[in-house]
C-alpha cells in the first residue's frame, strides 16, 4: 500500500471513507476499536481528509484509563520511550522563562547567561579533573554521582547505596518518575567501579 510520506495518505483503492454518508475516498488511517496489543497491530478506520481532522480534533489516547493504566501505557515496558520531551522535569533546564520578563530580548540574554555559566562551570571542572588525573568520561561519572574528583572507592559505594535508595521505585511506593535518573546513576556508576582507581 504505497504511502504519501508527508501527509499521511494511503493510496487504497476501493477503500470509502468510514464516516456515516461519506462517499470519498479513505486514505488516511485513524485508530480502530481495537487498539494494538500483545495480539497484533490492531483495527484501522479510513477516514477522507476531513473526517480524519474532525477524528484527530477529537481524539485522545488516554480516555477512560485510569491513572495506573495511563501510567503503565507509558512505561518501557509498553514501548514508551523516556525522552527529555516526556521526562517529569520537560523543558526545566535551570535557563529564565519567557514568562518573568517584559521584554523577549531580556529574556534571551538571561536564558544565554544561564546557558555560558553553566559551560563555564563545566569547563572548570574538566580542567580540574584533568589536573588530577582522571578522564572526561569519568568526571562525567563523578558529575552524575554528585562526586568531586577526590571521591575514593567507599565514597563512590556510600554515595551509589544512597542515590539508589533515593531514586528506585520501590523505595518510593512504586513511583517510576525518577527512573530515567536511577538509569544514569547505576550506568555512572558501573563505569567508575571499572575504571582503574576505583577497581
Amino acid at each position: 500500500m504505497p504511502r504519501d510520506r508527508f501527509h499521511g495518505r494511503h493510496e487504497n483503492p476501493g477503500t470509502i471513507c468510514h464516516a456515516p454518508g461519506c462517499e470519498e475516498a479513505g486514505e488516511f488511517r485513524a485508530p480502530g476499536a481495537r487498539g494494538p496489543g500483545f495480539d497484533g497491530p490492531g483495527e484501522w478506520r479510513w477516514f477522507c481528509l476531513d473526517h480524519v481532522r474532525q477524528f484527530n480534533a477529537g481524539y485522545d489516547f488516554f480516555e477512560g484509563m485510569s491513572a495506573e493504566e495511563i501510567l503503565d501505557a507509558q512505561s518501557p515496558v509498553s514501548g514508551w520511550r523516556d525522552s527529555r520531551a516526556y521526562s517529569p522535569t520537560a523543558g526545566i533546564d535551570g535557563a529564565p522563562r519567557w514568562a518573568d520578563f517584559d521584554d523577549p530580548l531580556e529574556a534571551i540574554s538571561a536564558r544565554a547567561r544561564a546557558r555560558r555559566s553553566d559551560r563555564e562551570r563545566q569547563w572548570r571542572e574538566e580542567d580540574r579533573a584533568r589536573r588530577a588525573g582522571v578522564s572526561g568520561e569519568d568526571a562525567r561519572a563523578l558529575d552524575v554521582l554528585g562526586l568531586g574528583v577526590d571521591a575514593d572507592r567507599q565514597k563512590l559505594r556510600s554515595r551509589y547505596s544512597e542515590l539508589v535508595r533515593r531514586y528506585h521505585p520501590d523505595r518510593n511506593g512504586g513511583d517510576r518518575s525518577h527512573e530515567n535518573r536511577l538509569q544514569q546513576v547505576v550506568a555512572a556508576y558501573q563505569h567508575l567501579r571499572r575504571a582503574g582507581r576505583f577497581g
